[in-house]
């Protein structure tokens, strides 16, 4: 039997929400993970590793939005090859200028929000874009939504498990095992 509009339309919803759950939970863990410290804490590298707590949430962060810009308008011209690309890249690692972690951690919440409105009401996951060419992505290819929250999904994941050694290398607290 084939399957009507209105039940190819809330299958789409159910995977839709599925999706954003499954983000939605990853970054609730990351934020457990950072709950409790001082903004010192926060920024301190105990580890030989370049990555902090709150760098990782900036970085998710500014992921996150650039991944959503990516649905909405495709992908920007970028030289991955110049230095301030390089070093805006690595600028997302950590406090630069007057960033704060409280405003980090707005920023997040924020970008949480601006993804869950713009997807909730996208009419199909299947919104493809190329992407850019770049030389960890293969050439001439597309991403859906869905490709983009799978991806949002599993960048997350990492940098949690990122963020779980972290933590515990500063107090011994253990987020995920």
């Amino acid at each position: 039997m084939a399957a009507t509009a209105t039940e190819n339309n809330s299958q789409v919803d159910v995977e839709r929400e599925a999706l954003l759950a499954f983000l939605a939970e990853q970054r609730e863990f990351l934020l457990t993970t950072v709950r409790g410290l001082d903004d010192e804490r926060l920024q301190e590298r105990p580890t030989v590793s370049a990555l902090n707590l709150i760098g990782l949430v900036k970085h998710l962060s500014n992921t996150e939005r650039g991944w959503l810009q990516f649905i909405e308008q495709g992908s920007p011209e970028v030289d991955y090859e110049a230095q301030e690309t390089y070093d805006h890249h690595e600028n997302t690692f950590r406090l630069v200028g007057d960033e704060t972690v409280e405003g980090v951690l707005a920023h997040y919440a924020e970008t949480a929000r601006a993804t869950e409105a713009y997807i909730r009401p996208l009419g199909s996951l299947e919104v493809s874009r190329p992407l850019p060419a770049a030389p960890w992505f293969p050439e001439d290819t597309s991403w859906t939504a869905r490709d983009v929250l799978l991806h949002l999904i599993r960048e997350t994941a990492q940098h949690c498990g990122h963020a779980d050694i972290i933590r515990e290398s500063i107090d011994g607290q253990k987020t995920m095992g």
